[in-house]
């Protein structure tokens, strides 16, 4: 039998908000917090800081408690160029604070996020003094 879609590409969501995603032969199930992390990096490392809050957000609501700290710090550091972008220092700085704070325990790397790179980010953003940071990179 012909299929239309090559079985490695097939990519099915259930009700339950998993998302099943077929690689050859081997199936893998995406959490809701897997696929709303994705989207939120994505959306952060396109500079839509606001939206990639909102995605985060998601993320974090659906997390296993373990992992809330992580999502959540992830929350703060978009948050926190969101914040400088509307020129809010005491919000950026608020934010940077806490994103520090709740990403630390996951450095070096957490889920495919390189944790320490973001954490020197958020380090140069603090020592910066100024709202004028540089994009944010999350390699």
């Amino acid at each position: 039998m012909k299929r239309s879609t090559p079985a490695r590409r097939i990519v099915a969501t259930t009700a339950a908000g998993y998302h099943s995603v077929s690689v050859g032969t081997t199936w893998r199930r995406w959490s809701k917090s897997e696929s709303d992390l994705a989207r939120g990096l994505d959306l952060a490392r396109a500079g839509e800081y606001f939206a990639a809050h909102e995605a985060l957000e998601d993320a974090w609501r659906a997390a296993d408690p373990a992992e809330k700290d992580f999502f959540q710090g992830l929350v703060h550091v978009v948050v926190a160029w969101y914040q400088a972008g509307r020129g809010n220092e005491t919000g950026c700085e608020r934010q940077l604070e806490k994103a520090a704070r709740r990403l630390g325990p996951f450095s070096p790397t957490h889920r495919g996020v390189e944790v320490a790179a973001l954490l020197s980010q958020v380090e140069a953003a603090q020592a910066l003094g100024t709202l004028e940071l540089p994009p944010l990179d999350i390699p």
